[in-house]
């Protein structure tokens, strides 16, 4: 199996939660009745709904997942991948201040594949265009990620 057959996606704020870490919601985060994630204030921290599904369905179909993000809540991030058991699907992570282009880098050194074998969702005009510009297939991600986003994601890669 080649990348080109399973390209690298990649996303995080605004794609599977609907938030920024580092200014709606309060960390530090800290498990809930169930599988509810609170925050400091004791806020019930919510992920879109088809996140969990779409992520596990991802990674037993092989594909590579990493999380790219800008945030400069890194702590707050990874707490909140690890809380919702969502950790174990993220093979690379990139989560710092910074430029995209920059954790695409990162991802392509660690990962050796080539930045057109990543399929990139993202919330944020500037970072679509940044990443176009490199050759990563990218996303604009209005509502969070779904099974319909996704589909139609790997179908323009496949292009």
């Amino acid at each position: 199996m080649t990348f080109a057959d399973n390209p690298i996606l990649h996303l995080l704020n605004y794609t599977l939660w609907p938030f920024w870490v580092d200014t709606h919601v309060t960390p530090p985060f800290k498990k809930g009745k169930g599988d509810q994630v609170l925050d400091a204030h004791g806020r019930m921290i919510k992920h879109y709904p088809e996140v969990p599904d779409v992520l596990k369905e991802l990674y037993d179909q092989g594909y590579q997942l990493g999380v790219a993000s800008r945030t400069s809540e890194i702590k707050g991030a990874n707490e909140l991948l690890r809380l919702f058991g969502w950790d174990k699907y993220f093979k690379y992570k990139e989560i710092y201040p910074g430029c995209k282009v920059t954790h695409f880098s990162k991802i392509q050194k660690n990962s050796g594949a080539q930045l057109a074998e990543m399929l990139f969702f993202d919330d944020e005009d500037r970072n679509i265009h940044d990443l176009k510009k490199i050759g990563v297939t990218s996303i604009l991600v209005r509502n969070g990620v779904n099974r319909e986003v996704v589909k139609s994601g790997l179908s323009q890669f496949a292009k």
